[in-house]
């Protein structure tokens, strides 16, 4: 029903990964990616906790070290937004309102309007991130959810349509799903 409202391609990822860690930074620079945008809540850290780990720490970091553009883009409120972006030394966009063109647009004005396949959005869910980064043109890495049972109804809902999503993915273009391995996704 869903894909009566936007193309099947847009809920096509370019990649699959378990975790943001899992992501290969380096052959995303080969590819040409010089912009990384990465959702917050339970793609970075769990809704119910406010600060990165060393792990994380570590991770942007490298990813500045990578020269990468980075940033947060997330649904949430400025206060939790801003608190985890200024820990991780990284600009942010708050309620973007994924997968609408809004949000996605502030963070490409605050870069000045690169060239969209530059750009990589790393999210976990297909409603917000994968649908709206696939709209915008970007590359697009899907990961797990980190921790489920915290998310909010709106989330949950959103995770009944992903779930039909990735049945109509598995009927319908199987290879694909099998290559990407999204029998795994949780």
């Amino acid at each position: 029903m869903i894909e009566l409202l936007f193309k099947k391609k847009y809920f096509y990822p370019d990649d699959y990964k378990k975790t943001v860690f899992d992501v290969d930074f380096k052959k995303l620079k080969t590819l040409g990616i010089e912009n990384i945008f990465i959702d917050l809540d339970n793609t970075l850290i769990p809704y119910d906790i406010h600060e990165a780990d060393q792990k994380t720490l570590a991770l942007f970091d490298n990813l500045h070290k990578l020269e990468f553009q980075v940033f947060i883009i997330s649904n949430n409120k400025k206060g939790r937004v801003k608190l985890f972006a200024n820990m991780v030394e990284s600009r942010y966009v708050y309620s973007a309102q994924k997968p609408f063109k809004s949000g996605f647009k502030r963070a490409l004005k605050k870069v000045g309007y690169p060239d969209p396949k530059t750009v990589c959005l790393i999210g976990d869910q297909f409603m917000t991130d994968v649908l709206g980064g696939k709209r915008m043109g970007f590359y697009v890495i899907v990961v797990d959810a980190i921790k489920r049972n915290s998310e909010k109804w709106y989330t949950k809902y959103n995770r009944h349509l992903e779930k039909k999503i990735l049945q109509r993915l598995r009927r319908n273009d199987y290879e694909f799903y099998e290559r990407l391995k999204l029998t795994e996704k949780r």
